[in-house]
């Protein structure tokens, strides 16, 4: 057993089991915790993180202070910035799936703040042994002790919405970024670049984990940088702080959503409901492992190993009731108390997986979260597919969910790349995809396209590698995905050739004008817009360095790329044709559009195996837009729709892509009369004209 000071009953106080974590009264706090097998609870009390040994010991009394699963006892006399943690006494058994372990120190698993000590150690939670020193401890906190003036959610609509997919300690933590170092990286630092992305025009950012996060878990001499190993599902995470002070990180993540809601930018968490950072049988225990391991995973048949649905060790078991409760709790939390306005579900398709890890028809938690009126104002997004090959994109359940359209970056890849046999799926990509969502009578909307996100390669390596490069990360090459759809332009990897380097800028264009050009959500990834590489690595989680940062010096660098990406942004934007204002469903929506498809010829379009091109042209209320696409490796003539007597006027060439900045891209006043009756569009390249719409 660990060596502990003198241990205290406090008899007097029995506390009670609701609400569950630490709530803060004018004399003193409540702690209550689930542990249903456990023998006997320890509540440590601890002046510092670094501490080797808890200040103070108060064994928990299973007469007085156990309400049939919950431990629970009111301190008096301890105020928010409380340093705590637990020690959980019980069996560790294989066959019951118990894994009590007296010797480590518990995070609550209900703790809104954790504080992370200077030699914390992940080994130290792995083996044998008191682990006091170096392990992470939960912090007493009182929500309500913060000024929001008058600061609320923004509730944009969808059809209002580009996401910007961002890592809050990559986007400025580049010595480039030119913020002082103790800002570089923070939530802090982020509020200083928010002028950036109101020039960018975005109008949601979608960060990836800000939850608590173990930064060890990766191979020996790297961290984990993409944060996809929580360690609580209410702490926003320490690192992300520039204030060290234990609650720091709590009031700086909500001064940094403050900041881009008085910017009009919404905040998007990508939140991880699937597993934790414990990982499987050989990994650490940091909360739920010791408080009740059975409870918190779903366990192979052999007990003392984990289902590994999330490809990380472990799943969590969230359609138990105590787990969807704290899923439910957490989500609740970050709406209410830190005024975020949406989720990203990572893999969420194993929220749809019994105790069993078999798929559930009706899921509860994924109802839950359907059904909830906190929620009914929030964003919802699915990452509908698991790394155990459960996919569901287009029958996620409910009518709530917007989903990840991983079909749309796979076939937009094919086709701008020169696949054959991609003409028509493309078409149904620019529709917001009918094939996988029209059958559900939703807004088309219900589409999240995307080319790129921080899971594989930025736009500019889909332009410039053939092959990943993965070696830094240890791991042999072997990490990562195959199956990239990425075309290198002539040659791997960073070039001189000038003739390389201008394919390369107008298909990085291709796609920005083909994702922002899309019925449904467009979501760029960080520095997408100035080029940003990772050298062609495919799966940096573990490089918390230049690989994953945001190089600013790529602004001057890339600035006609910038350019091009900013102007996308606000025409979509300005645009209408991208609003079903009529309410209609994506179905009814087709059936009223005025769209009609094209090849070299009118109204012949060529949907061949061996087809590279194809063209459509759309009117909304005020214009006639034409979009000609030309994947194929040589020029391309294009007949262009004439206007009858109804539609006086002249094309306008609003965008080429094969052209230089800034003559890729025009507005309406400024744009390019087009005379003739065709349009040459060159190779790898892609047009759009624009007319008035006098009817």
């Amino acid at each position: 057993m660990p060596r502990q000071n003198h241990i205290e009953k406090i008899n007097a106080y029995s506390g009670r089991s609701f609400p569950l974590g630490a709530a803060v009264h004018p004399d003193g706090v409540n702690f209550s915790v689930y542990s249903k097998s456990s023998t006997a609870l320890h509540l440590l009390l601890f002046d510092s993180p670094d501490d080797a040994q808890p200040a103070r010991v108060i064994e928990l009394d299973p007469k007085r202070n156990r309400t049939f699963h919950y431990w629970h006892i009111f301190v008096p006399d301890i105020r928010p910035g409380q340093i705590y943690a637990y020690r959980a006494y019980g069996p560790s058994n294989s066959q019951t799936g118990l894994a009590f372990d007296p010797h480590k120190v518990l995070l609550d698993p209900y703790g809104y703040g954790v504080a992370v000590p200077r030699r914390f150690s992940r080994e130290a939670a792995r083996w044998p042994g008191d682990n006091t020193p170096y392990a992470m401890k939960s912090v007493v906190v009182d929500p309500a002790a913060y000024d929001w003036e008058d600061d609320t959610p923004l509730r944009r609509p969808f059809a209002r919405t580009v996401i910007y997919e961002m890592h809050v300690g990559g986007f400025t933590r580049h010595p480039s970024s030119g913020l002082p170092d103790d800002l570089r990286g923070t939530y802090a630092g982020l509020i200083e670049k928010i002028p950036y992305l109101l020039d960018l025009g975005i109008t949601a950012v979608e960060l990836l984990p800000v939850f608590q996060f173990d930064p060890q878990e990766a191979p020996v001499g790297l961290s984990n940088y993409w944060g996809y190993t929580p360690v609580s599902f209410f702490a926003p995470h320490y690192g992300y702080s520039s204030d060290k002070d234990p609650l720091g990180p709590l009031n700086e993540f909500r001064d940094m959503v403050k900041a881009l809601h008085k910017a009009g930018i919404e905040v998007i968490l990508d939140v991880v409901y699937n597993h934790t950072a414990e990982g499987d049988h050989n990994g650490p225990t940091y909360c739920f492992k010791g408080l009740e391991n059975s409870t918190y995973y779903i366990l192979e048949e052999d007990r003392s190993r984990y289902a590994n649905y999330s490809g990380t060790g472990n799943t969590l078991n969230a359609n138990q009731s105590i787990v969807r409760r704290m899923i439910l709790d957490s989500l609740h939390y970050w709406v209410e108390e830190m005024h975020v306005d949406g989720f990203r579900f990572d893999l969420a398709s194993i929220l749809s997986r019994d105790e069993t890890g078999a798929p559930l028809i009706s899921p509860p938690i994924l109802w839950d979260i359907e059904t909830d009126p906190v929620l009914a104002g929030a964003k919802l997004i699915a990452e509908a597919w698991d790394a155990a090959g459960l996919y569901q994109v287009g029958s996620f359940v409910g009518d709530h969910w917007k989903e990840w359209n991983g079909q749309f970056r796979d076939d937009m890849r094919a086709f701008v790349k020169g696949d054959c046999d991609t003409v028509g799926r493309i078409a149904a990509r620019f529709l917001a995809s009918p094939d996988l969502f029209g059958h559900e009578d939703r807004e088309p909307e219900q589409s999240i396209n995307f080319i790129t996100c921080h899971d594989g390669f930025t736009l500019n390596d889909v332009v410039s590698y053939n092959e990943k490069h993965n070696e830094v990360n240890g791991e042999g090459n072997r990490d990562g995905h195959d199956y990239n759809l990425s075309w290198n332009c002539g040659v791997e990897g960073p070039t001189d050739d000038p003739e390389i380097e201008r394919l390369r800028r107008r298909q990085i264009k291709n796609f920005f004008v083909i994702t922002l050009g899309s019925l449904g959500v467009p979501m760029l990834l960080m520095g997408d817009e100035v080029r940003r590489t990772q050298l062609g690595n495919n799966n940096a989680y573990c490089q918390d360095n230049e690989i994953s940062w945001l190089d600013w010096t790529l602004l001057d660098k890339h600035q006609d790329i910038y350019r091009f990406v900013k102007r996308l942004i606000r025409l979509r934007l300005n645009l209408d044709i991208f609003v079903a204002e009529h309410g209609l469903c994506l179905t009814e929506l087709l059936e009223v559009a005025d769209i009609q498809w094209h090849g070299q010829k009118l109204h012949q379009p060529d949907w061949s195996h061996h087809s590279h091109s194809l063209a459509l042209t759309v009117r909304s209320r005020r214009f006639f837009f034409h979009l000609i696409l030309n994947a194929y490796w040589e020029p391309l003539e294009f007949e262009l729709p004439r206007f009858n007597r109804n539609r006086n006027g002249r094309w306008r060439r609003i965008i080429d892509t094969y052209l230089e900045s800034p003559d890729d891209f025009s507005d309406m006043a400024h744009a390019s009369t087009i005379q003739a009756p065709a349009y040459t569009v060159q190779p790898y390249s892609l047009v759009v004209l624009a007319a008035e719409n006098r009817a």
